[in-house]
This record gives structure tokens, sequence and C-alpha cells, in this order.
């Protein structure tokens, strides 16, 4: 709120409370409803007030003068580097599980009692996609 709708805002209660005793029950009644409406919409904007700073906090910026700046840093440093590590571990045993697939290839070929120089020739690839139909 601007400095001149406060201002007005004060105005209008200091003259609410003034002719407070010469009021109808159906204006009171009126103003009761408009203060429950306001208090519900002013609820509202406080929920939001009080997200947006938690989510600026987050970013690096300062929370609030409770919390210290280094604890909102942490805040995110640590998720990230939980997330480095994960993926770290999930690229190591792709790669332990490619090898050892690579290796168990070798080893069928080389256990078994055709000539390496078989599998070099055209010929045999042909022969073995015939094969394999």
């Amino acid at each position: 709120m601007t400095t001149k709708e406060l201002q007005f805002a004060y105005k209008v209660k200091l003259a609410l409370d003034a002719n407070l005793d010469n009021l109808s029950d159906d204006t009171l009644q009126h103003l009761s409803a408009a203060r429950r409406v306001a208090m519900a919409r002013k609820k509202k904007a406080v929920v939001v007030r009080v997200q947006q700073p938690v989510l600026a906090g987050a970013l690096g910026g300062s929370m609030s003068s409770d919390a210290p700046s280094w604890l909102s840093r942490l805040g995110v440093a640590v998720p990230l580097l939980a997330g480095i590590i994960l993926f770290a571990g999930i690229y190591q045993h792709e790669n332990a599980k490619r090898v050892t697939e690579l290796a168990e290839i070798d080893a069928a070929v080389l256990s078994d009692e055709l000539p390496l120089s078989a599998y070099l020739d055209h010929g045999f690839n042909a022969f073995l996609a015939e094969k394999g139909e």
C-alpha cells in the first residue's frame, strides 16, 4: 500500500470510531461483512508474501534476518552436489557394464573354434547373415 492509501484508511478508521455509537445495525452488519472479505484477501496476500522470500533465500538472496545466508546457500549446494555425485556414479556403473559386455564378447570369440581371420572375411559375415535367417 502507498502512503496515500494508508492515510486514507487511517482517516476512515478514525471517522468510523468517532461515530460508532450512531451507526445502525444494518450498517454494522455491512461493515462486518466487508471486514471479513478484506481479512480473507489479506490472509491470501500474506501467504503469497511469505512464500516469496523463502524462494529468494533459496536462490542466494537473504531469506530473513534470522537465518544466516550460508545456511540458505548450503540448502542449494547440498542437493546440487548430491546430483553431481549421483550422475558420476551412474556414469561409472554404465561404463563398467559396457566393459564387462565387451570382455564377454571377446572371451566368446577367443574360445570359439574358428580362426580370428574368419571374422574379418566379408563372405563369412554374409554366411552368418544367411544362416541367422
